[in-house]
């Protein structure tokens, strides 16, 4: 074997579990996909200690937020299923108190500047931050978009895979 088709060889074994995010999601209807946690008695994953920029180059930890209600959820802007649900969490945001809500909107776009031109260009006001970091192991996903909501004691009470409408009675009554 050449040298030049190893080295091809070897680089595809290497990266492509590492390139395995980009997989896009399924298009399926929004609501078929979604899988509420079910919390186990002894132990339900924790609020992560995790920094993230955010749109303006400020570093924030999302440990930081504990005490409030946080609703985590990770996206792209060439992801369809993510465009499809991000109408409906502009509607949550806008309609719950962000004094005891945060939501923080992790951009998986290989640039945040691509982010932040889509999110600008709808004229959205949600708040989206960038990793500064390697993603802890619950954020670690194969799909996206997928949401966490952490009670205010930093609790996992529900993760949602795939496409939603978080523009409903029941998501509100959740954050208020």
């Amino acid at each position: 074997m050449s040298y030049k088709l190893f080295s091809f060889v070897l680089a595809a074994v290497l990266l492509f579990p590492a390139l395995s995010f980009l997989h896009h999601p399924k298009t399926e209807p929004l609501l078929y996909q979604s899988k509420p946690y079910a919390a186990k008695a002894s132990a339900n994953p924790q609020l992560p200690s995790f920094r993230l920029y955010d749109v303006n180059g400020a570093l924030t930890d999302l440990i930081n937020l504990k005490g409030k209600k946080v609703f985590v959820n990770i996206w792209a802007s060439w992801c369809p299923p993510c465009r499809s649900e991000m109408p409906t969490i502009e509607k949550l945001y806008q309609s719950v108190d962000t004094g005891k809500v945060a939501f923080v909107l992790i951009a998986f776009d290989n640039r945040f500047e691509t982010a932040k031109r889509f999110v600008a260009g709808k004229n959205w006001h949600l708040p989206i931050y960038y990793p500064a970091g390697i993603l802890p192991d619950l954020f670690t996903v194969r799909h996206i978009p997928v949401t966490f909501i952490f009670d205010e004691k930093g609790e996992l009470i529900q993760q949602i895979e795939g496409g939603e409408d978080y523009n409903t009675k029941e998501y509100k009554a959740l954050l208020n």
